[in-house]
């Protein structure tokens, strides 16, 4: 039984607990380190933007081919040799990243970065299923908030740090020795406590797991999540600024207001969040999202006179929508498959990287043909395809979850 304490695992495990959690703040931190410094790094290294976009996507690229094949790896091998190679990709990579301003070797070393982000994703998504055990989602959502945190916190770190006029190379080094410690901390974790995934059952094959309609729910489920979740989070601002008419600052502010939203969500649902109500708890928000990207989008094309306030309102919404989704379909899709976690829960993993690669091409494209409009007024379409397969995901579970009792 997992302990009602502010760290909602069982005793032997919040060592460990707290420990991914730092692990995963500065994954969020780092995933935001590019983005941060990129307009210095074109500035300095003259960098036009099809190859800051080419090495932004290297890094996705690296992502989604790394949760799929972390999960592979770590099923084999194990959580510490996946978790410890990913931090080592992660250090190395970032300790050489901008070096030099040759954009082959930094699409190279990001790429790296990529690998090293997916295996982490993975890595600290099964282990804290294994800690939190079956019909869990409260000590997921809990973790999924540290990488809000730091997705928040780590621009602003930067911006003061740059403000101060210290090398921006310097931040990379300094992100790389933090994982580099890391690294070294966790070989001296008890990951040995959390066991490994069992592996196919008797008589069963990996092709069994791809004819399991779950098993291709939880991929679309993040597939269609994350490129909403990141579309709105990419465009809200310059949204605000081109339809609303708001200020470059106010615009910047909205991004700040739906991740305000998505960190209050993280880490309030987790206290009344019970098993059996987990569900529902991913519908209810799931359609809370929806609602306010759809409203938000027909405000922009209906709306007369000053609505930013109103609109102010639907971002945080939004953000409260999002907060649970990714964490509860991974809580979700794990219970499913218990025998083989690893390799579920990558395949899930690796429906999201998919939408972070995709989804921003095609909002650039839809935009540039049509306006900013028609881009947003689509993902207020996908907002939809998410409510309709989260809804699917917690039938299946309803049905094979109780299949397999």
């Amino acid at each position: 039984m997992n302990t009602m304490g502010p760290m909602l695992v069982e005793k032997r495990f919040r060592t460990l607990y707290a420990t991914l959690f730092s692990v995963f703040t500065l994954f969020g931190a780092s995933m935001t380190v590019v983005g941060a410094t990129l307009p210095k790094i074109i500035t300095d290294f003259q960098w036009s933007y099809a190859v800051a976009g080419t090495v932004i996507a290297a890094n996705s690229i690296g992502y989604l081919l790394s949760t799929y094949l972390a999960g592979l790896m770590q099923a084999a091998w194990g959580v510490r040799i996946s978790l410890s190679t990913s931090l080592l990709l992660i250090s190395s990579g970032l300790a050489l990243f901008a070096a030099s301003p040759d954009p082959a070797l930094n699409i190279l070393l990001y790429f790296l970065v990529g690998l090293g982000h997916g295996g982490i994703e993975l890595a600290v998504d099964w282990s804290t299923l294994r800690m939190e055990g079956p019909g869990g989602g409260r000590a997921m959502n809990m973790m999924h908030g540290a990488f809000s945190i730091g997705a928040f916190a780590g621009p602003l770190i930067i911006a003061v740090l740059i403000s101060i006029s210290l090398p921006w190379t310097y931040i990379y080094r300094g992100v790389s020795f933090l994982f580099f410690v890391l690294l070294i901390v966790v070989q001296f974790l008890p990951l040995k406590e959390l066991g490994k995934d069992r592996g196919h059952a008797p008589g069963q094959r990996r092709r069994d797991l791809f004819r399991h309609p779950a098993y291709w729910l939880g991929f679309f489920a993040l597939f269609v999540y994350v490129g909403v979740e990141l579309g709105v989070s990419n465009w809200i601002g310059e949204y605000f600024v081109t339809v609303f008419g708001a200020s470059v600052p106010t615009g910047s502010f909205m991004v700040s207001l739906f991740w305000a939203g998505l960190l209050a969500g993280r880490f309030g649902v987790p206290v009344f969040l019970r098993s059996k109500a987990r569900g529902k708890v991913l519908v209810a928000l799931s359609v809370l999202m929806a609602g306010s990207i759809i409203i938000l989008a027909l405000t922009g094309i209906w709306a007369r006179g000053s609505v930013i306030v109103p609109a102010a309102i639907l971002v945080i919404l939004a953000g409260l929508g999002c907060s649970v989704v990714y964490p509860t379909v991974m809580s979700i899709v794990g219970d499913l498959f218990p025998n083989t976690q690893s390799e579920a829960v990558g395949f899930a993993a690796m429906g999201g990287g998919t939408g972070s690669f995709v989804f921003p091409y095609l909002m650039s494209a839809l935009s540039a043909a049509w306006g900013i409009r028609s881009g947003f007024l689509t993902y207020a379409v996908f907002s939809l395809a998410v409510v309709a397969v989260n809804m699917a995901l917690v039938r299946a579970e309803r049905k094979y979850g109780e299949s397999s009792k």
